[in-house]
């Protein structure tokens, strides 16, 4: 089958990513502190306000407008000329954990999920990562776009940017890159014409397979020819916004709960990670190409109500049988996902920028006693 596929990302600077980062910073702090910090932790940003609210239950003390400054300086909003400084009012609305969603999670030995919900784990052999082809080459633009900004490579850009490649699949298999959009946020001063042409060549074709661009391959680059307002001071960002760009990039359904802000009680976050690991061990094993898993969670209970499996024709094994064997084969439970991935450690704030899957988190290794015990199961079909 024929088709295209597109996926994006934004930079880390871009506004819903700085929220998600401040979360992420609030949570690492608590946890650095109290590993046993509860938090559900939810910011937005406008153009000189930034308001963070939402439940904590901790026993760390933190400076929160310390924390948001900083991340926003880290983020690169630095000069006065982007509308949009470490300078901004920080408003905090926090308050403890509703008892009923504690009393949930804390009456249940193996720690009860944080709430009902459905999460989903995917995994393709289609890059080395196990991640969409499409996915990995926009999040190479933007960290590329980034890079450029920091290391002074090209003088005039600005914090803010995105990228989105659409890829052309011939019978499953990419065949070339149709389309490149990238937006780069940039200074008052510079010529379109010039910003294209370094976008381009410094940015674009240096982090592109070379066998997947050809002459028809159409490059996009700030196409209103203007990005000079940008973050927060253009657009709103909001904690959570980003969610397929944090997973797959669009290739595997999403269950809609965020990441960011969340301790690993809330099975948003840890069961999704669990899922990832389930869906790479498969197909790390060369039991299947690509592989969807879904859990599902009901509000404190400990344990999933319910396992899915789609390999999308491409497994060994029924799926039926890898979804009977994943429930001997790991632990799901909060405490067990928390355990085996130590999701209790202060981590979060990098994920939230460089991305949560694809990269050295402990939830991407993968157990060589479980692929072995994978290919027995094959063994006894």
């Amino acid at each position: 089958m024929d088709f295209q596929f597109t996926s994006e990302s934004v930079t880390s600077a871009h506004p819903d990513k700085l929220c998600d980062q401040i979360s992420d910073s609030v949570l690492d702090e608590l946890l650095r502190q109290d590993p046993d910090s509860r938090a559900a932790v939810e910011t937005t940003a406008c153009t000189d306000f930034v308001h963070v609210m939402g439940e904590v239950t901790s026993k760390a003390q933190i400076d929160m407008e310390s924390i948001v400054r900083d991340t926003i300086r880290h983020a690169g909003y630095t000069k006065d000329e982007y509308g949009f400084t470490d300078r901004v009012r920080v408003v905090t609305s926090v308050h403890n954990q509703s008892p009923d969603i504690a009393r949930g999670v804390d009456s249940c030995q193996e720690l009860g999920a944080g709430d009902q919900g459905i999460m989903f784990g995917y995994a393709t052999n289609e890059c080395r990562n196990a991640l969409p082809l499409t996915l990995n080459l926009a999040r190479s633009l933007t960290g590329a776009l980034t890079e450029a900004r920091r290391s002074g490579l090209i003088s005039w850009l600005r914090p803010d940017g995105k990228a989105q490649v659409t890829v052309d699949y011939h019978n499953g298999k990419a065949r070339r890159i149709a389309t490149v959009v990238l937006s780069a946020q940039h200074d008052e001063d510079v010529d379109i014409g010039q910003l294209r042409r370094e976008l381009k060549q410094k940015v674009i074709l240096p982090n592109l397979p070379a066998g997947l661009v050809d002459e028809n391959t159409v490059f996009l680059i700030n196409p209103t020819g203007r990005f000079v307002l940008g973050g927060p001071a253009a657009d709103t960002g909001l904690t959570g916004r980003k969610i397929i760009v944090d997973t797959y990039g669009g290739w595997a359904p999403h269950g809609g709960g965020a990441f960011s802000g969340k301790d690993a009680t809330k099975v948003d976050r840890s069961a999704s990670y669990a899922a990832r690991n389930i869906a790479k061990t498969i197909v790390e094993s060369r039991i299947a190409d690509r592989v969807l898993v879904q859990l599902a969670y009901a509000i404190g209970v400990a344990r999933p109500v319910g396992i899915f499996v789609d390999t999308f024709s491409t497994s060994l094994v029924d799926d039926s049988r890898l979804a009977s064997w994943i429930q001997g084969a790991w632990d799901l439970s909060p405490k067990g996902i928390i355990s085996e991935f130590r999701l209790d450690q202060p981590q979060y704030a990098q994920l939230s920028e460089t991305g949560h899957f694809g990269g050295n988190q402990a939830w991407e290794a993968v157990s060589e006693d479980r692929i072995r015990e994978l290919k027995r199961l094959v063994w006894k079909k």
